[in-house]
Parts: C-alpha cells; sequence; structure tokens
C-alpha cells in the first residue's frame, strides 16, 4: 500500500479541486500531470451541450468552469486538476464557435471567433480553420482550433456567414485570417 488516498473521481470533487486553485485566465493545465483517477460520465454533444450522468449540465458557469480544465492527450480528452485527471467523452469537438466578427478585407481580413463557453480566439497560422467533407455526402464540417490542440465546431449559420466573404486563391475558395489562407473547397468542385 502506498499510504495515498484513492480519489473517487466526480463532477463535485473537480469543481471543488479546480475552485481552491483558481487563477486569473486559464488555468494552467499543460503543467498539471496528475494521477489518472478513471473516466467520468461526462459527455460533451456534437451541439456542445455537456452532460453529466446522463442529463445537461444546466448551470453555463460549471460548464465555463469545466471546459477551463479540458486537455487533450493522445487523442483522448480529459479534465484535469493539480491532483486528478479524469477521461471524458467527446463526440465530435469540445467547443462549437458560434458567432464570430471580421475586420478588415483580402489578406488583411481576420476572423474572431466566440465559442459557447465564452472562449474567443482569432483564426491565424496558430488557429488554423479547416474543413474535413464527409466521404459519402460531400457535407462540410469546419472547425476552428482554439488552444493545446483543442477545436471547435463551427455552427452552421456562421459557416454560411464565412461562405459569403470566401474568396477564391491558388485553385481553392476559401478564407483569409491573420495573414494565412485557410482552404475550404478546390475551386473546380464549387457549382
Amino acid at each position: 500500500m502506498s499510504g495515498q488516498k484513492t480519489v473517487t473521481p466526480s463532477a463535485e470533487s473537480l469543481a471543488a479541486s479546480l475552485t481552491a486553485t483558481k487563477t486569473r485566465g486559464l488555468p494552467p493545465v499543460h503543467k498539471w500531470n496528475p494521477p489518472f483517477c478513471g473516466d467520468l460520465d461526462m459527455r460533451i454533444a456534437r451541439d456542445g451541450t455537456w452532460f453529466y450522468q446522463g442529463t445537461p449540465i444546466g448551470r453555463p458557469g460549471l460548464v465555463k468552469l469545466f471546459s477551463s480544465i479540458l486537455k487533450m492527450e493522445d487523442g483522448k480528452y480529459f479534465l484535469v486538476t493539480p491532483v486528478e485527471k479524469v477521461g471524458i467523452t467527446v463526440d465530435d469537438a469540445p467547443f462549437v464557435a458560434v458567432d464570430f466578427e471580421a475586420s478588415g478585407n483580402g489578406e488583411e481580413q481576420t476572423l474572431r471567433f466566440t465559442t459557447q463557453v465564452e472562449d474567443e480566439v482569432t483564426a491565424g497560422p496558430d488557429n488554423a480553420i479547416r474543413v474535413v467533407r464527409d466521404p459519402e455526402t460531400g457535407e462540410p464540417s469546419p472547425y476552428v482550433h482554439v488552444r493545446a490542440g483543442l477545436e471547435a465546431l463551427i455552427d452552421r449559420k456562421s459557416f454560411y456567414r464565412l461562405v459569403d466573404i470566401g474568396v477564391y486563391h491558388d485553385g481553392w475558395f476559401g478564407l483569409w485570417s491573420g495573414g494565412a489562407f485557410f482552404r475550404v473547397i478546390p475551386s473546380d468542385q464549387l457549382p
């Protein structure tokens, strides 16, 4: 026996641990490497809704708190505090970009996205936009990098608005932001 107290993961223990270590801005989860405590019955649906034990989490502040300690390692998602690390399920991307603001034109344009948990990110070389097309239907799924390998699915209304401001460049239809061009679809595949 190690003499170390066994930790049973729960949403309450995660929230309490994080509240005890509250810092300005996002917690330094990249510096935390606690032992894995098991999987938690928590899921983020494709629409950005967080569920705990099958029930939607109805407190936006709690969802925002949990989203601040989200970490991805080897393609798996975890909630991490200084003392515990628990696995959660993410259906698609952990965030949803629910709006954006465009400023400037052409190569000088910037696109600033806001997620469902009020994170803000400007697309550019460090925060790429990518579009994955379903091989059977051709339907696009657009994403923007938010932080540390975590992405936001760009919601449909925002994607339609992005398409309205898209441009052609080097045989592609896409978007400029932060001096980078993000390809959406080859120009010859558009009607």
